[in-house]
């Protein structure tokens, strides 16, 4: 079974975005006008300092009436590193993450950590009442995912996944233009992306931790995952690993997931089939394969009326592409290829008209990236201040995460699955179903 917006969802999905595309780029070239509650400061706590973090922290800061009162990482160099970019050396600084969420000043928490922390940290800072802008992907297990979505509802928190893309106006554009059905019907949409990482990352062996962790901390990091040694490519390739991430198709196809979902209106494929290997880089000691493809199936829409396939790719040997991270929209009458840089439509062979570069990147220069994260971040804080579910819910986040699960749940299992996305669950199939799910090492619970 297959889950499709209803029309008035999915009209509202498109006046919302026409109201945020307007917004966005009234933005590019103003400054930001406070919202509802002006005077409101809403003060920021960040766990995990890695150089991600840091940006979304800084993202949030660059929204007016935001304060950073709290920074937390088990890493004690990043942690100084975190305090020292705010210019405060009195700011409140954790190594627990609970003691962070202990802090009553806070009313917001951004969860920058790696995966497979995701989850346990948002649910818990929803239990903690506060708000949570929590990074993509949004777990390392869909079961994972619906407990954020139940933990946000059942706490009555906003909370909004790290899709940034979701809010930049050369998106919302594409998604007008896809919806008014000017590219005729769509059969099929291509995602990729493409990075050049020969010969790989080797197979170091297992040590000791870093002193800026040591192996209190390492366990800690390590958290309801499997107890493992230190492994310099666990603990800096975690991209790579079952433990604490999905990988490329995963980590980084969210992004495209989400897009496809908000410019079809559709939440959720009802198949999933994958191969992929070992096919390019040197001996190595990570799990995840260096070359995927995969395919998922989507029933009819509101745009794609006969339903479509989305075709993803991840290659990690050769980035000779003209667009390394794109998507393409392929319609019976045009198609339209997109990426952060912006976007072109070309008509099918017999059509009129040339190809024409339609939507381009608004943000520039040195501080294009934490300008297009503080876009994401004031929806976020806009919602919070209006006392409102965001544009980017969480619940789209969770239905964005889920087709790369799926995918690696097929490649895992080395066979086409059949998705129930009512009851969240894989037909017929038990090996691939118990992948859902993943357990936790004790003490670590979740519990929502």
């Amino acid at each position: 079974m297959t889950t499709r917006a209803t029309r008035r969802e999915f009209l509202g999905t498109a006046a919302a975005a026409t109201a945020a595309m307007t917004w966005s780029r009234n933005r590019a070239s103003a400054a930001p006008a406070p919202q509802s509650s002006p005077n409101s400061t809403i003060n920021v706590g960040l766990i995990g300092c890695g150089g991600e973090g840091r940006a979304v922290l800084q993202a949030h800061l660059k929204c007016p009436n935001t304060r950073v009162a709290g920074v937390c990482d088990v890493n004690q160099d990043r942690l100084a590193q975190a305090v020292r970019d705010t210019g405060n050396s009195s700011i409140p600084a954790y190594r627990d993450f609970r003691e962070l969420l202990d802090n009553k000043d806070i009313d917001v928490v951004i969860v920058g950590t790696n995966d497979h922390w995701h989850c346990l940290c948002t649910v818990m800072a929803c239990q903690a009442g506060k708000h949570v802008y929590v990074e993509k992907p949004l777990a390392t297990s869909i079961a994972e995912g619906r407990a954020v979505v139940n933990a946000a509802r059942k706490y009555d928190r906003v909370v909004q996944l790290g899709t940034q893309q979701r809010s930049w106006p050369h998106y919302l554009q594409a998604a007008e233009i896809i919806q008014s059905g000017r590219l005729g019907e769509i059969s099929e949409v291509k995602v990729w992306d493409y990075d050049y990482l020969y010969p790989g990352f080797g197979a170091p062996p297992d040590g000791d931790p870093p002193p800026e962790l040591g192996e209190q901390y390492w366990d800690f990091w390590v958290g309801p995952s499997p107890k493992r040694p230190f492994n310099p490519n666990r603990y800096l390739n975690w991209y790579w690993f079952f433990d604490y991430a999905g990988a490329w198709q995963v980590d980084w196809g969210v992004h495209h997931y989400d897009i496809v979902h908000m410019c079809l209106g559709v939440t959720a494929p009802y198949s999933a089939t994958a191969s992929g290997g070992m096919l390019c880089f040197e001996e190595t000691n990570i799990e995840w394969p260096d070359t995927f493809s995969a395919i998922c199936e989507y029933g009819p829409g509101p745009v794609a009326k006969k339903g479509f396939l989305l075709q993803y790719t991840f290659r990690g040997g050769c980035r000779r592409e003209h667009r390394s991270h794109g998507k393409l929209f392929c319609g019976t009458e045009a198609s339209l290829l997109m990426d952060r840089g912006g976007f072109t439509i070309k008509p099918d062979i017999g059509k009129p008209g040339k190809e024409e570069v339609v939507g381009r990147n608004v943000f520039t220069g040195d501080s294009m990236h934490v300008d297009s994260l503080a876009v994401h971040a004031q929806v976020f804080l806009d919602a919070i201040r209006d006392n409102r579910r965001s544009p980017a819910d969480i619940e789209h986040g969770h239905h964005a995460t889920n087709p790369g699960h799926l995918m690696n749940i097929a490649w895992k299992v080395g066979r086409k699955i059949r998705w129930d996305a009512e009851t969240e669950q894989v037909l017929d199939d038990p090996e691939a179903q118990a992948l859902v799910s993943k357990p936790y090492r004790a003490p670590w619970k979740l519990e929502v």
